[in-house]
């Protein structure tokens, strides 16, 4: 993001807001930034590109409606606010795609400098706690983080399959490069990995997915 400052800086909020409204606003009109953050992910219903918000907003839904398929126990509730907040980063840091080497080289970097940035205008309290939601979807070290993870792998792969390529087409992408996306699908729901290994199996055979050299 370049340095124009704050969203609500074009059109400053009016004087007398409560201190706290007036920065649970701020960062809501910040948070609108993430509209704008394309993805390298083609949508299935338009000749363009999906951007982080509806991203963000297409994993929810699938949480909401895949979680049966969990192997483990989650509450949807809590998954949906990981989904939310998970690339709301991407607004300073940019959006790395997965296929392109050269994007991802110091990702988590960008990403923590911009989670630094932009939690902290939030109120300490809630800060705090959206900043533990980012961090808990990064470690994936709870049911619903992997199964968020697992989420946030297959919407592209779906996406991709729609799209008769989509991202696979990219020069970084392989059979290999593919199947280590799958194996973050794997590790939290058997039903979904099995549906994400046919979308891959038939995605090789239709020349979508180039085979390893």
């Amino acid at each position: 993001m370049d340095d124009e400052g704050l969203v609500v800086d074009r059109s400053p909020l009016p004087d007398g807001l409560d201190a706290r409204v007036r920065a649970q606003l701020t960062f809501v009109a910040e948070a609108d930034r993430l509209k704008t953050i394309l993805r390298a992910s083609p949508l299935a219903a338009a000749e363009r590109r999906e951007n982080d918000a509806e991203h963000s907003w297409h994993l929810a839904l699938m949480v909401m409606l895949l979680a049966e398929h969990a192997d483990e126990p989650i509450d949807v509730g809590h998954a949906v606010q990981l989904v939310i907040v998970h690339d709301l980063v991407e607004i300073y840091a940019g959006d790395s795609p997965v296929f392109d080497a050269a994007a991802v080289v110091g990702q988590q970097e960008r990403e923590e400098a911009a989670a630094d940035r932009l939690f902290t205008l939030l109120p300490d309290d809630q800060a705090r706690y959206v900043r533990a939601l980012w961090d808990e979807f990064e470690a994936a070290q709870t049911p619903e983080a992997r199964f968020c993870k697992a989420m946030d792998r297959l919407e592209p792969m779906l996406l991709n399959w729609l799209g008769r390529g989509g991202t696979w087409q990219m020069p970084g992408a392989t059979e290999s490069t593919v199947r280590a996306r799958e194996a973050g699908v794997v590790a939290a729901s058997t039903t979904l990995a099995d549906a994400t290994e046919r979308l891959v199996a038939e995605g090789l055979r239709r020349g979508w997915i180039r085979p390893d050299a």
